[in-house]
């Protein structure tokens, strides 16, 4: 698995991956423009997941970038098919990247409450549970709660 930062021409296939069933649970749905108009933002990163051949397989975004805070946000990690490993991995370069890389301070993420599987994978790499974000999020026209995790650089 090779990590690399994201570029326009990935974003077709970024669309894609967000609209695998598994990611149509759990992960926002963005059209291309909304995606081309975050990765041009300077305040935001994306990175992209590429198999042995160069296919995409994942990717994730970060935001916060122009905080003097030092507390960058992951917005969003999607692989193409979970169960594998691929997110554990990804989630691990990027942790190495925010604090190696960016000298991040904090890094937060905010999971659905009916995602046990994620919230694992975070813990399992260190992420500490800060909070319940009641009803945050609207997805299929219902209010669902958040888990607000974060992690922070000498963790």
């Amino acid at each position: 698995m090779t990590l690399r930062t994201a570029v326009p021409s990935d974003l077709p296939q970024i669309v894609a991956i967000e609209r695998t069933p598994a990611a149509l649970a759990f992960v926002g749905q963005w059209d291309e423009e909304r995606h081309r108009r975050t990765l041009s933002d300077p305040d935001a990163r994306y990175y992209v997941a590429e198999s042995s051949n160069g296919t995409p397989t994942a990717y994730d975004i970060l935001r916060g970038l122009a905080e003097s805070s030092g507390s960058v946000e992951l917005k969003r990690i999607v692989v193409n098919s979970p169960g594998h490993g691929l997110g554990r991995q990804v989630l691990a370069e990027i942790l190495r990247i925010v604090f190696h890389d960016l000298r991040a301070h904090r890094l937060f993420l905010d999971v659905f409450d009916d995602n046990p599987r994620a919230r694992h994978v975070y813990e399992s790499l260190g992420f500490q549970y800060e909070g319940l974000m009641r009803e945050a999020a609207l997805r299929n026209g219902v209010f669902c709660s958040l888990h607000l995790m974060s992690i922070l650089d000498r963790e």
